[in-house]
């Protein structure tokens, strides 16, 4: 009964950590999905119209293009006369300054001077003096006016009738009197009292010039409801182009309600809510040993989650094409880590959801599946480093074909097809080429192993594997032999080969800690006979725990350490068992002392690598190498692995075992040179 409730508590945790989970990228997803709503259609001015017939179903302006109302703009801000106070007082200050400063006199020129000067002053203070930053933003258009207000009245002048601050200084000096004194009359710094008296007028100027753009008007027309746009197949000239961009437009301007827009995200959360929901329920049925995983999960909603973000962020920032990102990596880490169908269909959703966010969504799904299925096919297996670079150049040159198909559809020449995606292509496929960094990330993340990664374990050059050579050349060699037959039953069945290769590798590394005590080293000495029955099972048993302290010391993957616990599973070391029991029959046996920690095999791989791993440390004591022998060996050992239930715990089948069992005796009889018994010769004949 406490069982019951365990496992019934179990399964309502694990609902409702994955309803959860889907919740969560609901959520996320379409909080920055774009609040787009009504259609959205591709077209181009002298391209066909792809859709339906389009007819209006409400009145709207055709509104101008912007560059026909900046065209406007910049015609009434020509007439447009920016304002400026005309300041009085200015001139006195001014004035009086300088005749406060010189009223001795200027040194070098008689008393007649201050009035001249005073007087220039006057003349340029009423013409009217500008600051030169201002004078220079006007003044490159020497026809400008610019509208004076000197108390009630207003009057327009000519830009060139003015004078910025430093023309006006270089105007006293243009005069007939002053130009002869010019250097006596430079030292009396004759700037200081030029100061600007036209001061712009920035509220009555900004006024002025909204007033004068309010009227240009936006639209050039009505299109009324009912009205017919456009038909399929017709040519879209500028003016139905005009009417489809408005029409777009007044369809963006409508849905701008926070009613509108409440029905789009429920529109959006019900649709990333179905796809999601679609998503775990395929794992549910199909693939429950990644459903049942937290960090395989995980994965594969972040994988999903992740690009519809991106998509959304650069559609609503108009940030670059989204054709840029490299959208194949999704199938590709799902295809190196999982498998081809999870890789499809986990593609296929995240396609999908970023279509939401894409204005042309019929394009983008069509070339991206292209694109995902291409990645698929071309990593069945991901052994080395160019395959991904192969991959990236296919994903690109594919994607290339596709949208040139597309293309081709629609438009009647080649050259004027819109060339500027195929560079978006080719950014895609190099950015494609980080994927393989990205591996590295992953893998530790979410703590899977990558076939690159197994490969390089299987390097025999490697520390560990070169130790396990020099001190245990016996064990070394054994497991060489181990991992090759276990890897061709993989083959035969359809598992993972290089996984269980390496994993045989270093299925027996705790041998190293004391090699002398296990047969493959030993030159015809066994220590363990003159031990007892029970101490000589421990040593053989530490082999397990000291393999996994040297796992945890060159970091290994959990997935190798599986193969170090599950080699001899919960078994017993039926040898010293046995001996021990028909020493002691009388007495009470603690079966631990005799038995491997486990746990039993829990994958195909681990399964096979405990038949081949047995297999081959047997058959090296048989008396002869014969067809038969060998093959009730193989029988023996296998059946009593099955009767004991070491594979209730993994998805193996008996047709599995039975195409192990076929591999290992061809095999075995290879190794052995078996040769068949030539038939004798009866007397007589």
């Amino acid at each position: 009964m406490a069982r019951n409730n365990s496992t019934q508590s179990h399964y309502w945790r694990n609902f409702f950590s994955r309803l959860a989970l889907i919740a969560a990228s609901v959520i996320i997803i379409v909080w920055f999905l774009p609040r787009n709503s009504g259609p959205q259609f591709r077209y181009d001015v002298g391209k066909p119209w792809m859709y339906s017939s389009l007819i209006a179903n409400f009145d709207f302006p055709i509104y101008k293009t912007d560059e026909a109302i900046q065209n406007e703009r910049d015609s009434i801000l020509e007439a447009f006369e920016p304002y400026y106070n005309y300041n009085s007082e200015t001139e006195d200050e001014q004035i009086a300054s300088f005749r406060n400063a010189f009223k001795n006199g200027i040194p070098g020129l008689g008393p007649e001077y201050i009035e001249i000067i005073a007087d220039r002053l006057h003349r340029l203070y009423e013409a009217g003096v500008m600051s030169t930053p201002e004078y220079s933003r006007i003044g490159k258009d020497t026809t400008a006016t610019v509208r004076v207000v000197s108390g009630k009245t207003a009057s327009s002048l000519q830009i060139n009738c003015i004078y910025s601050t430093i023309a006006a200084y270089e105007q006293l000096f243009l005069d007939e009197k002053l130009a002869p004194q010019r250097q006596v009359l430079q030292r009396c710094n004759l700037n200081e009292y030029i100061r600007p008296n036209l001061i712009y007028d920035k509220e009555r100027s900004e006024t002025e010039r909204n007033d004068l753009l309010s009227t240009i008007p936006r639209a050039s027309g009505m299109v009324l409801a009912g009205q017919k746009i456009i038909d399929r197949g017709e040519i879209v000239d500028e003016q139905t182009f005009r009417e489809l961009s408005s029409f777009e437009h007044e369809m963006r301007r409508r849905s701008a309600s926070s009613s509108t827009i409440s029905s789009t995200i429920a529109g959006q959360a019900i649709f990333v809510t179905i796809l999601m929901s679609l998503f775990t329920i395929y794992l549910a049925l199909f693939r429950k040993d990644y459903f049942e995983k937290p960090r395989s999960i995980t994965m594969l909603y972040s994988l999903i989650t992740i690009f519809p973000i991106l998509v959304s962020l650069m559609m609503e920032h108009n940030i670059f094409s989204v054709y840029a990102l490299p959208f194949a990596m999704t199938p590709i880490f799902a295809r190196v880590f999982m498998d081809s169908r999870t890789a499809f269909i986990s593609h296929v959703v995240m396609i999908l959801l970023c279509a939401a966010a894409v204005k042309y969504q019929y394009e983008f799904i069509i070339i991206q599946l292209v694109a995902g299925l291409v990645a698929i096919y071309s990593l069945r297996e991901l052994d080395n480093r160019s395959q991904l670079f192969k991959t990236a150049i296919i994903v690109t040159v594919c994607s290339s074909i596709t949208y040139l198909a597309l293309q081709l559809m629609q438009d009647n020449s080649i050259w004027q097809m819109d060339h500027d995606m195929y560079k978006y292509f080719i950014v895609n496929g190099v950015l494609l080429l980080f994927a393989y960094p990205l591996m590295l990330i992953v893998e530790k993340t979410f703590g899977f192993t990558s076939n690159v990664t197994l490969i390089e374990l299987s390097n025999t050059s490697k520390d560990l594997l070169r130790q396990l050579s020099e001190v245990a050349p016996g064990t070394f060699q054994h497991s060489i032999t181990v991992g090759n037959l276990a890897a061709e039953i993989a083959n035969k069945i359809g598992a993972k080969a290089q996984l269980v290769r390496t994993g045989a590798l270093y299925h027996d590394i705790g041998k190293m800690y004391n090699p002398a005590f296990f047969t493959e080293n030993q030159a015809g000495v066994n220590p363990l006979e003159k031990m007892d029955r029970s101490e000589a099972a421990q040593i053989v048993i530490s082999h397990i725990g000291e393999g996994l302290k040297l796992a945890e010391k060159y970091d290994l993957p959990s997935i190798i350490k599986d193969f170090i616990t599950t080699h001899h599973g919960s078994g017993k070391t039926k040898y010293f068992y046995i001996s021990y029991k028909n020493e002691h029959p009388k007495e009470e046996i603690d079966e631990t002392l005799f038995t491997y920690p486990g746990p039993n095999p829990f994958t195909r791989e681990q399964a096979i690598l405990m038949m081949a791993d047995t297999v081959e440390a047997a058959s090296r004591s048989l008396p002869e190498y014969t067809e038969e022998s060998i093959s009730n060996l193989v029988n023996r050992l296998i059946d009593g692995q099955v009767s004991d239930g070491y594979f209730e715990d993994c998805p193996i089948t008996f047709h599995d075992i039975n195409v192990a069992k076929q591999v290992l005796i061809d095999r075995l009889k290879s190794i052995y040179h078996t040769r068949i018994q030539y038939p004798e010769l009866k007397k007589g004949s």
